[in-house]
């Protein structure tokens, strides 16, 4: 009997190494799973609508194939990024308030605003002159429900004039422009408030924000990677390759600039060896060694920078089939690599004493608010909004406008 309560006990209590004070003996972090992949989320979002400016504002015309699809990304991801805040309040009723009650010296509340700002004002109002021209003509031809659905999204306005098209081409470009800047912001601040808690030698660093916005564009990148390549795949279509190709290039400069400035904060942190120092060798060395090492590193850097170096170099030796498989798993590894650097960042800071002499454990919860699989289910959400709006919008049986009338095709 007493063997068994010890047991129990012992599997109750997170084990700890070091210094550690004695009301942190059991580990309750504050940020959990949910907060884990809000940023990732998030990043995602950012990293999709800056691959579709690279069609609108510089111009980059083999991603044109991709732009819709990298809109539409964008979208289905930014409306399940408040899911994991709201999960994880008490009361996710009162999330009003932030909106009601205004605190504008907060960076928290920073989030609402500039959420609204860019799910209303930028991200809605780019696709609908985007796709204004199309949902007019669908409107015409589809019938049933989804013909009533195309005719309200027209909002009244049905004019397709060569003027009209213009006029859309034009917004779509300043929402472009605008957009970018946004996007930065709306990840950016999430890096601001870890870099700004100076009592956390993990998270207090400038150059936090930095690798926040960095990593979001790699990660969006990789994600429109991905879905382009997984959506071709399932309709049975021949992959565009000099838009691939493309891709897979400004996917390899960005992981480049990336792996820098991450490599440069490392750097850093080892020249100065401030105080806790020690202590964050341990967590590199043991606590996040599998995550951090393995998963972000080795997976999500090295890896990618090898293959997807390699193909800059030897593009035209390497068979397309080969080419496909590198730059997909390339993606892939990415995606990986920077969800398992929202880990380090997020719980890292959490797993080390405050008295900078210990390191504490934490076992993932399977259910509840807090457990993994309410994170898996959020994960997974946006994919399946993409799924909808993929088959509302990028079907194969409407018919679409001309490209050179507007300057994008559907995938």
């Amino acid at each position: 009997m007493i063997t068994e309560l010890t047991s129990t006990l012992a599997e109750a209590i997170p084990t700890f190494q070091g210094y550690v004070y004695p009301n942190e003996a059991t580990l309750h972090p504050v940020w959990s799973t949910l907060i884990v992949i809000y940023p990732y989320i998030t990043g995602l979002v950012a990293g999709a609508f800056i691959m579709a400016s690279l069609v609108r504002v510089f111009n980059v015309k083999a991603l044109a194939p991709v732009y819709r699809l990298s809109m539409l990304t964008a979208f289905a991801f930014l409306l399940c990024a408040p899911l994991p805040l709201l999960f994880h309040l008490g009361h996710p009723e009162r999330n009003y308030e932030i909106m009601m009650t205004p605190h504008l010296t907060s960076p928290m509340a920073v989030f609402g605003f500039v959420y609204a700002w860019y799910l209303m004002a930028v991200l809605l109002l780019e696709l609908w002159f985007d796709f204004r021209q199309d949902l007019v003509k669908w409107s015409e031809v589809t019938p049933g429900l989804q013909g009533v659905l195309y005719r309200a999204l027209t909002l009244g306005v049905t004019d397709v004039s060569e003027q009209s098209v213009r006029l859309d081409m034009k917004m779509e470009w300043i929402l472009s422009i605008v957009g970018i800047p946004s996007a930065f912001l709306l990840h950016g601040y999430v890096g601001f408030i870890f870099g700004s808690i100076k009592a956390n030698p993990w998270w207090g660093n400038v150059l936090m924000p930095i690798m926040f916005i960095l990593s979001a564009i790699v990660s969006g990148i990789a994600l429109c990677v991905f879905n382009y390549l997984v959506l071709t795949w399932i309709r049975r279509k021949t992959v565009d390759m000099r838009c691939l190709d493309t891709m897979a290039m400004f996917l390899f400069y960005a992981l480049v600039v990336d792996a820098v400035v991450e490599a440069l904060d490392v750097l850093h942190r080892g020249f100065a060896a401030e105080e806790g120092f020690a202590v964050l060798q341990t967590m590199i060395r043991e606590k996040l060694f599998y995550t951090l090492n393995l998963g972000q590193v080795i997976i999500g850097t090295l890896v990618p920078l090898l293959l997807l170096g390699s193909l800059q170099l030897l593009r035209r030796r390497v068979p397309e089939l080969v080419r496909r498989r590198m730059i997909f798993g390339s993606g892939a590894m990415i995606l990986i690599g920077v969800l398992a650097m929202r880990w380090n960042v997020v719980m890292g800071g959490q797993f080390f004493s405050k008295s900078l002499r210990g390191v504490m454990s934490y076992k993932m919860e399977f259910a509840g608010q807090e457990g993994w699989l309410t994170s898996a289910i959020i994960m997974c959400l946006p994919f399946v909004i993409l799924t909808v709006l993929v088959k509302l919008f990028l079907s194969e049986r409407l018919p679409t406008s001309e490209p050179s009338a507007h300057g994008s095709s559907a995938v």
